[in-house]
């Protein structure tokens, strides 16, 4: 994994056999990022995405491997009790043009991944609804 940062952008590429999540985690603990809009395109081998269950409040996880190009990845980096917090999407399509997504558990990249993170100025925490099941953005 490479970046660099221009002013409030970072701009990431990633590398065959780097997982999304963690390689993301160690830029923005690098550059101090308490608040960004991600977003990136790519290609996978091996990914997992959950979809959340609103009656059972879990998340279930689909777990794939193969030729995927990744045709969208979108979240946010923010906190959680002041700590590093992130949530994405990924959405990947195969050899037959069927997209899969959901909610992003882990990613490995097969041939590069080039990620946008915009830096906000600011800072949003995460609390925990339980009435809801979710880690929620805390306006106070």
């Amino acid at each position: 994994m490479e970046y660099r940062r221009f002013k409030d952008t970072v701009i990431i590429r990633m590398d065959p056999g780097e997982e999304i999540l963690e390689e993301m985690q160690k830029v923005a603990e690098q550059e101090h990022i308490r608040l960004a809009s991600v977003s990136a395109l790519g290609a996978t081998n091996d990914f997992t995405v959950g979809v959340f269950d609103t009656a059972e409040k879990k998340y279930y996880a689909n777990h794939f491997t193969g030729n995927y190009e990744i045709v969208s990845l979108t979240g946010t980096i923010n906190t959680m009790n002041g700590a590093y917090y992130a949530h994405l999407h990924l959405s990947a399509g195969n050899d037959k043009g069927q997209v899969f997504g959901g909610h992003l558990n882990r990613a490995v990249i097969s041939a590069t991944c080039e990620m946008v993170i915009r830096i906000i100025d600011g800072e949003v925490d995460r609390v925990f609804n339980e009435e809801l099941g979710l880690n929620q953005y805390r306006f106070d």
